[in-house]
């Protein structure tokens, strides 16, 4: 009998806490505490590391890598070409994170050099980002620029453009033969075959810095111990219902954005499968 997805996802998510499999993540300044937090919570193992002297090594010792472009620097730049470069000689999965992607020549440059160069697992990104890579890429001829590293309002993803936001996706996702994994009030996740939609999650995510910087770095764990569309999938659902729980225990105990942010590591770190089967809002589109 084949496995539903919610039954993939909660094997995915048991295995990787029997295995505690080591990721690299090259993350930015703003929030690698929280990102490590995050691996860990959910079962990883997470190394943080940022020399270009010591890139090739780390990628080499580690499951998985996790490049999120968030704060770029010149050096910082060559240790995730480099990194990425050593994990696609070795067989091991990449997640891009193309924070900004749109808004700054580094930011667009490095992105552009690191698909080119090595050809990452898995891109996750709102969608206005995902949207401007497909633009440097000639998959679109335009494309809406996000407001900061926030998406603009009119890629913000709802039940009226969800089919053709997730066609779209399948679009990107099969031209660039990588998965795509969306965030926004409905996620949409994409191997450029099958698509799937995801509405776990809660707004008060976005009140706090770094939940879509975690969400990168679990993927990455999750690469470890399947295939990238699976790992996507996992990571967002996770991720998406540890944000509810940790919303309503901030409003239960009338407390603020900065207890959100504890009660979400707390929640990844409880999560279960039961609570996988409870509360998973995954479908396929």
């Amino acid at each position: 009998m084949n496995k539903t997805i919610i039954e993939k996802t909660i094997e995915t998510m048991e295995e990787l806490r029997n295995n505690s499999p080591l990721t690299h993540c090259i993350t930015n300044v703003v929030t690698v505490t929280n990102c490590a937090n995050a691996v860990l919570a959910v079962g990883g193992s997470p190394i943080m590391a940022n020399a270009p002297e010591e890139a090739e090594e780390i990628t080499g010792i580690s499951n998985s890598l996790l490049i999120n472009v968030g704060t770029p620097t010149t050096e910082q730049v060559t240790t995730m070409l480099k990194s990425a470069k050593k994990a696609n000689d070795t067989n091991k999965p990449y997640v891009l994170d193309p924070v900004g992607v749109g808004i700054s020549n580094i930011r667009n440059e490095t992105p552009i050099n690191l698909i080119n160069e090595s050809k990452p697992a898995i891109i996750r990104g709102n969608l206005s980002e995902i949207k401007a890579i497909a633009m440097f890429f000639d998959i679109l001829e335009e494309c809406t620029k996000a407001k900061g590293v926030d998406v603009a309002e009119s890629d913000i993803i709802n039940e009226d453009t969800l089919e053709s936001q997730g066609q779209l996706i399948k679009n990107i996702a099969e031209k660039l033969d990588t998965t795509i994994a969306v965030s926004g009030p409905i996620d949409i996740i994409s191997d450029g075959k099958e698509v799937y939609a995801i509405a776990n999650g809660d707004a008060m995510m976005s009140n706090i810095t770094g939940t879509g910087c975690m969400l990168g770095c679990i993927l990455a764990a999750y690469t470890t111990v399947t295939e990238p569309l699976l790992a996507a999938i996992t990571g967002t659902v996770v991720m998406g219902i540890a944000g509810e729980l940790a919303a309503q225990a901030t409003i239960d105990n009338k407390q603020g954005t900065g207890s959100f942010g504890i009660y979400l590591i707390d929640e990844l770190s409880l999560m279960n499968k039961e609570t996988i089967l409870e509360k998973a809002n995954i479908r396929k589109l």
